[in-house]
């Protein structure tokens, strides 16, 4: 018999959850700065498809010249209240990447390829998550979603780590902008739980514009 597959990271993982979280609910009520997000979220998505687009077919072009299959990534991903959602990307990496199991992105991965390590540094490999963001899966501002495993694995060492899932996850973020890769799972928690109490349109807008700053120098990146 094959096993039900899982939708929900509280389904598939018995995780710690602090009794102040409910993991049904959100602990945002939709208000005026969630639509105004969801707004700016789908317009600014549809405005990057449409300006990237000929970047998203120079780049699947030459990933594949490189290297067998196909041009695009998905990956299963932890949402709002720890829904499960497939993330789309640019492939950066062989196909059998993982041939060994989940494995963590290192500094300087013997796994990334000659484009991939372009298209990290510089981010490219995250546009196609606007699709992502128009299906309501992500915003464009939140804590970056982290695969089940990890999630789980994180929660046991760091008490708290699914504080993390009660707000939608993001293409960029407060953590991303202040280290990206190079911080630890406890200091991008923190800086998540920071971003998810201050969190507002300003706010929002100065992660966005420290996010080009981001992109132009290659910080954090793998």
């Amino acid at each position: 018999m094959i096993p039900k597959k899982q939708s929900s990271l509280y389904d598939e993982y018995a995780v710690t959850i602090d009794t102040g979280f409910n993991k049904g609910q959100s602990i945002f009520p939709f208000g005026a700065y969630q639509f105004i997000k969801r707004f700016y979220d789908i317009m600014f998505a549809l405005i990057g498809l449409i300006f990237a687009f000929p970047i998203l077919m120079t780049f699947c072009l030459a990933i594949k010249l490189e290297t067998p299959g196909s041009a695009f990534f998905y990956q299963e991903r932890v949402g709002l209240n720890g829904r499960y959602f497939r993330v789309i990307k640019l492939r950066s990496m062989g196909i059998h990447a993982e041939k060994n199991g989940a494995q963590w992105a290192e500094k300087n991965d013997p796994r990334v390829t000659k484009v991939g390590a372009f298209i990290r540094k510089t981010r490219i490999d995250e546009i196609p998550q606007l699709i992502n963001v128009l299906k309501g899966d992500m915003s464009l501002v939140g804590p970056r979603p982290e695969r089940p495993m990890f999630t789980a694995q994180f929660n046991e060492e760091i008490p708290g780590f699914v504080q993390r899932l009660a707000v939608k996850p993001g293409i960029t973020g407060w953590a991303q902008v202040n280290g990206g890769y190079d911080i630890t799972p406890k200091e991008k928690l923190e800086l998540d739980m920071e971003y998810i109490r201050k969190q507002s349109i300003r706010f929002d807008l100065k992660i966005l514009l420290y996010t080009v700053k981001v992109v132009l120098t290659g910080n954090g990146a793998r």
